[in-house]
């Protein structure tokens, strides 16, 4: 069963479905799909996390040779290598949420995959594949992606944090998120389908008593689909389309386009679930922050790209700054 959780600070936003119309069938942009918290997609997810860690382990490695470090106490001696107290440290610090009787076990199982990262990367300098071209602009790219980040940490440290009126006025304006917050059973078909055949779709599901007669003409009709359940939360949704879902009732369908053909959502059922203010408090004030620290580094970018001096070359000679600042102020 989905349980509440801090909705994601960075999640898409985009236009708000329209509203269903005639016989509940409406168009909705593409967003994302984000599934019910259980106990397997948090482990999921901290793996991901391990992996992600160590592959910057990796990379920072990679960016500075440990000849050329301050001397490190070693965890392990690994040939000519060793693996450092502090690399392991910095892995274990992106692990969110451990608990100090896990640090054990869990250091453990850290030094053992940066053993074998390390006997992987002298494999690799032995072969010469550190050297290739394709590794060297791999490396760049890492190296040039974690300072930017930290010029983006350091520019949004001068956020104010959020007040209590802030957060319960966040609160108030988002009914559906908290107070209203719903459970929601969907259902999805997936539909390949040529782009002028999308209103003629439309039109069936408008016209459509159930979704199992709308399967039927697709299936008459000689359509590739293939159908999903889900049941989710309503900050398991893009938070943009969230007001026109929460409007809609039981049985009513949305019709979006996609790159292959459509997709249609049904909200097949319901149920209240609402959170409470003080429940809802910290995922807000860490959401209305993040959104603070984004606009003062939108706004330092911009004035470092008033003050630049800019010129595209080449086959990029006619390109114009808007559209990149068009973009920065999309992400909005």
């Amino acid at each position: 069963m989905p349980i509440w959780c801090p909705f994601h600070p960075l999640r898409e936003r985009g236009r708000l479905w329209p509203e269903p119309v005639g016989g509940g069938a409406a168009s909705i942009p593409e967003g994302p799909t984000i599934m019910p918290i259980t106990p397997e997609s948090r482990l999921a997810r901290g793996s991901a996390a391990l992996a992600v860690a160590l592959a910057l382990t990796a990379l920072l490695a990679a960016c500075e040779p440990k000849k050329d470090r301050p001397a490190q106490q070693a965890a392990a001696k690994v040939n000519q290598g060793e693996v450092t107290v502090q690399e392991l440290d910095f892995v274990l610090q992106q692990q969110k949420g451990l608990k100090p009787e896990q640090m054990q076990a869990a250091s453990k199982q850290v030094l053992e995959r940066l053993i074998d990262q390390e006997l992987a990367v002298q494999k690799a300098v032995q072969l010469k594949l550190d050297a290739e071209p394709k590794v060297q602009q791999q490396i760049d790219a890492a190296r040039r992606e974690i300072i930017a980040r930290a010029y983006a940490d350091k520019a949004g440290e001068a956020a104010a944090k959020p007040s209590a009126d802030d957060v319960a006025q966040y609160f108030d304006a988002h009914p559906a998120l908290f107070k209203e917050r719903r459970i929601y059973s969907l259902q999805e078909i997936a539909i390949e389908a040529r782009p002028e055949q999308l209103d003629a779709l439309r039109a069936q599901l408008q016209a459509s008593k159930s979704v199992a007669d709308f399967v039927e003409h697709l299936k008459a009709g000689d359509f590739r689909f293939s159908g999903n359940q889900a049941v989710r939360a309503a900050e398991q949704l893009p938070l943009a389309s969230l007001g026109a879902l929460a409007a809609m009732k039981d049985g009513q369908a949305v019709l979006s386009p996609t790159a292959n053909g459509a997709l249609v959502v049904v909200l097949a059922g319901s149920r209240m679930q609402p959170v409470t203010l003080e429940q809802a408090t910290p995922a807000i004030e860490q959401f209305l922050l993040n959104e603070r620290r984004r606009e003062l580094v939108a706004k330092d970018l911009k004035g470092l790209r008033d003050a630049a001096k800019i010129e595209y070359l080449g086959a990029f000679a006619g390109a114009a700054a808007a559209p990149a600042s068009a973009a920065a102020s999309g992400s909005k």
